[in-house]
């Protein structure tokens, strides 16, 4: 095939990809709506949500003109009028296409909800394939939309044409993907958390009433910021991971031109393409056997038909492209390999069916303190095999480079940029495994406060049950593949340096490859990186505790005012609380935003002061070091939070189904407690360091010329 057949190619899977989704959102939005209760309480799930998206993207997009009018000026000063336009143009694309794959999954599931709520009156199956589809819309736009963004500004920009300079001017899209999914992640995580601590405290241990009961003021912010933050937060996060990784993998390609000359800058996006083509083939065929079997066993079926597909996608990819080079093959199973040790280790911390989890129910039964103390070893102890993972997939796919072309300086990096191509190749799949989750969670919130059949609750708690998992096993494939794509943006990110300073200078054999912590400004900077994402992490934190508080003494004002509502006479006041959250997300989200954005531009302009003529790259390699120590502590603080909180949640579902005394008992109490300290830790901070480090990433791309004097 020509290289205009690959081109046309890539397109093709995405636009079909895109029609696929429609096709399934036309589905799912025909089924049967169910009855008028549950149709009245799904309207107000639908009315919250919207609601908060409007608002909060209209202030992302506003933050965005800023800083766009920036990147404008500082481009422009230092490198003309074209290559100004040409970023700018590229930053709002990446934000507008991230925020149009979040927003239209989060459409649909919000839809979706209600008609798997609908189906579970009469098919397990049913409502598990709607809620699976409904989720599938995520998947395939979010990933659709990252190849139709960045493969089309890359023609539009000339990339046929000047395929060794292009690369390096679209890098605004991903800045701009990573700049709206840290707000969207940050805002819908510091809602949902919010509404959750807010209702489960007062409604769980303070009243004694059961999770989703139509009693409590704050169930309904609950429901919405399922929406909010595991819908759209998520897929913004996963849109930013496959945009940036596209392009950080085109830079790298471009070291290598003269081996495989554009096809090898093409390479990531066939690549991705057979990914979607595996995912939705892994989507199509999942279905229960029967309504009894595990829904779990089903998604894993699915799982293994899209990453079986994608495999032999990607052996086509590098067969056509990279020269049929196995050695370029062998690191993408590698990374595939990481993904499947990513869920099953995720999968081991956050299950109740395994030590840790049982650990933190058992150290329940003497209070709130011992399971909070369980947990936070719990998450510690989670960070080890994650860590050894990575570093296998790391040093195995650098091996592999390495081998594939002998002395070629890059070639070993490639390989580990192949290897997170291999993570990502069943993102699509994974995402709609992940909105399958909130989709199933408010299926069941809308049966339990409709008053439907005990049939019908327990049809949809087994599905919640496994939406609960599923969300997990996302977080851990989320973190997993941001460290494989930061890795990637940081060695892009030094290859950008090489290029600013030959043309700068005119030394073509200048390489920019070191980072020195011995030198002051870099260990200083790399100190700044680290304490950064704890600050961040702090920030976000805090934030959940601000709003859950008003939460709280919202919901009791109610119950002491309004005594008819625990009788069932009298209606909560749901619009109250769902107003509360939205406007203290939107207000919470802005400090450590800006704080992610400011931090590294700061420390990189300013510390150009300390470059000499020596050393004239000094400020670029502190930057270098705060994201090097940024990374790295960002991973571990992540997995640490994911799986802590993960663990929590869990240890409190154990004890509901009647073990340790069961609902109501001191156990459950304590766990609920626990439970409580565990939800800003994995829906808020947890998932937007994920973003945090790839926007430090992205951002040092994007401004770097402003770190060379």
């Amino acid at each position: 095939m020509t290289v205009t057949a690959w081109v046309w190619f890539f397109l093709a899977v995405s636009v079909l990809s895109l029609i696929v989704a429609g096709l399934f959102a036309r589905q799912v939005l025909a089924a049967d709506k169910g009855t008028p209760a549950m149709q009245q309480i799904a309207a107000a799930i639908k009315e919250g949500a919207e609601a908060f998206l409007r608002r909060q993207y209209k202030t992302i997009y506003s933050l965005s003109v800023v800083v766009a009018l920036l990147i404008f000026g500082i481009y422009f000063y230092t490198k003309g009028l074209d290559l100004a336009w040409r970023t700018v143009v590229a930053f709002f694309v990446g934000a507008v296409c991230s925020g149009l794959a979040g927003i239209s999954g989060m459409l649909v599931s919000i839809r979706a909800n209600l008609r798997t709520a609908a189906a579970g009156a009469t098919s397990m199956n049913r409502a598990f394939q709607l809620a699976l589809r409904g989720g599938a819309v995520t998947g395939l736009s979010v990933v659709s939309l990252s190849l139709l963004g960045v493969g089309i500004l890359f023609l539009a920009f000339g990339g046929m044409n000047h395929p060794l300079e292009v690369p390096y001017e679209i890098v605004g899209f991903a800045f701009g993907a990573s700049f709206v999914a840290l707000f969207a992640q940050l805002g819908g995580g510091i809602y949902t958390k919010a509404a959750d601590v807010g209702a489960d405290l007062v409604g769980k241990v303070e009243a004694g009433i059961p999770e989703d009961d139509p009693r409590n003021p704050a169930v309904i912010a609950d429901l919405v910021g399922d929406n909010v933050g595991d819908c759209a937060g998520r897929g913004a996060d996963l849109f930013e991971s496959t945009a940036a990784e596209n392009i950080g993998a085109m830079i790298l390609a471009v070291v290598l031109f003269k081996k495989f000359g554009i096809l090898g800058l093409f390479f990531p996006f066939v690549a991705r393409a057979f990914g979607l083509i595996g995912s939705i083939l892994g989507i199509l065929i999942v279905r229960l056997k029967n309504e009894e079997e595990d829904p779990m066993a089903a998604l894993n079926r699915g799982y293994l038909v899209a990453s079986f597909f994608s495999m032999i996608g990607f052996y086509l990819a590098v067969r056509y492209l990279l020269h049929n080079n196995l050695w370029f093959f062998a690191a993408g199973i590698i990374g595939m390999v990481n993904c499947f040790l990513f869920v099953w280790i995720t999968q081991y911390y956050t299950e109740y069916r395994y030590r840790p989890v049982l650990s933190i129910a058992k150290a329940s039964l003497s209070g709130a303190a011992t399971n909070i103390i369980s947990g936070l070893a719990v998450g510690m102890e989670s960070t080890a095999l994650p860590v050894l993972a990575i570093s296998a997939s790391i040093l195995g796919s650098y091996y592999c480079g390495q081998h594939a072309l002998p002395g070629v300086r890059g070639a070993g990096i490639f390989g580990t940029a192949i290897a997170t191509m291999g993570m990502l190749a069943t993102a699509a799949y994974i995402l709609a495994m992940d909105t399958f989750g909130p989709i199933s969670d408010n299926a069941g919130g809308i049966v339990e406060m409709s008053g439907a059949s005990e049939e019908v609750r327990r049809r949809t708690d087994r599905l919640d049950a496994i939406g609960n998992t599923t969300k997990a096993l996302t977080k851990g494939y989320a973190i997993g593949s941001a460290a494989l794509a930061a890795f990637l943006l940081f060695s892009a990110y030094l290859d950008t340096i090489t290029e600013l300073m030959r043309k700068k200078t005119g030394n073509l054999s200048f390489v920019f490859h070191t980072v020195d912590l011995s030198k002051p400004p870099v260990f200083v900077a790399a100190l700044i990186g680290a304490a950064l994402v704890i600050l961040f992490s702090a920030l976000a934190i805090q934030a959940v505790g601000r709003v859950a508080q008003t939460v709280i003494q919202e919901v009791r004002r109610q119950f002491r005012e309004r005594p008819g509502i625990m009788q069932n006479t009298e209606n909560p006041d749901y619009r109250t609380c769902v107003d509360i959250v939205t406007q203290g997300a939107l207000k919470a989200m802005v400090a450590p935003g800006l704080l992610a954005v400011g931090v590294p531009v700061l420390v990189g302009f300013s510390f150009r002061y300390f470059d000499t003529t020596a050393d004239p790259t000094l400020a670029a390699e502190a930057v270098a070091g705060l994201l090097m120590v940024g990374t790295i502590s960002g991973v571990l603080f992540a997995l640490f939070m994911n799986n802590g909180g993960g663990a929590w949640d869990n240890a409190k579902k154990y004890i509901e189904t009647g073990q340790l005394g069961g609902k109501g008992s001191d156990a459950h109490k304590a766990a609920v407690v626990g439970d409580t300290v565990g939800d800003p830790f994995k829906d808020t901070a947890g998932p937007s360091i994920h973003v945090l480090i790839k926007l430090l990433c992205t951002i040092t791309f994007v401004l770097a010329p402003l770190f060379l004097r």
